[in-house]
């Protein structure tokens, strides 16, 4: 890379799809963070019992908080002013704009041979879903692919990858997952990604359900790939799905230190939607393109903000039940990773390969390809290789 690339890769909020920022949050700069958490904590507890109060002037409490403030260590933890607590206005408000734009694109979109559209699919707990479709015009359709994009991206950021589909005579379709895109729910915040797999388990039965008779395929990236891996667990998607592809799954994701195992639970409840500021700017370089990367870190609906806690643990929460029950899944599966990729674990997806029940299966591991791999140099041998895979079980 010359360094012209090299300071445009600088210049670019550095994070990621499923993400690095799950280290940033748990790394040693963030320790002293929580341990202060944990004193303040405690001592709310402590503070009924501390005994009788002594009578103190208003005059003298203020001149006390004055100095106090003047004592405090820099806040690492924060939320920022247009991110509440409790009031849903401003979050409606976030969801109207990015489902407008959402919809603009896909109204905005013209290709001559593919016809894209929008749709909102309701959840069974009430949320709207913003998904869209890319259809073939002058092929005859031989196949489905469900597309799940990564943690804070959305769905079209695959439009290109769902066109080279339509070529070979897939119909695409693609769902913004709950607090992405144009869905429902705070940006990129993630309360139970087991609602993201139920979600994602209705959209492919409506899906299948609309199109009768076509082989169905999905196609995950990063935290979309585990949640693909966890819905296809359940033996009612499995029978519905011909085979699925997962480019840098999110199998395998491991805080720096291990006591944060321990502690994520506690904080998930306690600060759900907490950020930290240690988080920000602190990602891991997701592709080796420049453009890419400014191309995506330009994108308002792409989130770049700090990871929240809840976020955080709902993705070491879903690794941890995969790397429990990979003997479990049946379905036919192309799993690709890069060998650098330092988002995603390629060993856990090497341990997916050689623990899956599955008889079809096939593994590709990238040299020095990094995290987001259709977006890497390498874009179109891959994309050539998906597609080689679905076209060999298509009959």
């Amino acid at each position: 890379m010359e360094k012209g690339d090299s300071a445009a890769v600088a210049a670019v909020m550095l994070t990621s799809g499923a993400s690095g920022r799950v280290n940033a949050l748990f790394s040693m700069r963030v320790v002293n963070s929580l341990l202060i958490l944990i004193n303040a904590i405690v001592m709310l507890f402590l503070l009924p019992f501390r005994g009788r109060k002594r009578s103190v002037s208003t005059a003298a409490l203020l001149q006390d908080d004055k100095q106090d403030q003047r004592k405090l260590p820099p806040v690492l933890l924060r939320v920022p002013p247009n991110v509440p607590w409790k009031s849903s206005s401003v979050v409606d408000q976030d969801v109207a704009a990015r489902r407008a734009l959402a919809i603009r694109r896909v109204m905005q979109a013209n290709h001559e041979n593919s016809l894209r559209e929008f749709s909102l699919f309701v959840t069974s707990r009430g949320e709207t879903m913003f998904t869209q479709s890319w259809t073939l015009v002058s092929k005859q359709i031989r196949g489905l692919v469900v597309v799940l994009h990564g943690l804070n991206e959305h769905g079209d950021r695959y439009g290109e990858f769902a066109k080279e589909l339509n070529a070979n005579g897939f119909k695409v379709y693609a769902m913004d997952w709950t607090g992405h895109g144009g869905s429902d729910g705070l940006h990129a915040y993630v309360h139970s990604l087991d609602e993201a797999v139920a979600d994602t388990k209705s959209f492919i039965g409506k899906v299948v359900a609309e199109n009768p008779g076509l082989p169905c395929f999905c196609f995950g990236h990063s935290t979309g790939g585990a949640i693909i891996l966890k819905a296809v667990l359940d033996p009612n998607i499995e029978a519905c799905i011909a085979g699925v592809v997962l480019t840098s799954p999110a199998v395998g994701v491991q805080p720096s230190h291990p006591i944060f195992t321990v502690l994520a639970p506690v904080f998930s409840w306690l600060f759900p939607r907490l950020q930290l500021r240690a988080a920000n700017k602190q990602g891991m370089v997701v592709c080796r393109d420049p453009e890419a990367l400014v191309a995506k870190y330009s994108d308002p609906l792409v989130y770049t903000g700090s990871i929240r806690i809840r976020t955080g643990y709902e993705i070491l929460r879903i690794t941890t039940y995969l790397q429990q029950n990979l003997r479990r899944l049946k379905v036919p599966f192309l799993v690709l990773h890069g060998t650098t990729d330092t988002i995603t674990d390629p060993e856990a997806s090497k341990k997916l390969y050689e623990e899956a029940s599955s008889t079809d299966k096939t593994i590709k591991l990238l040299q020095g390809c990094l995290h987001d791999l259709l977006f890497e140099p390498e874009r179109e041998m891959i994309v050539e290789t998906i597609i080689d895979w679905l076209n060999c079980r298509v009959y």
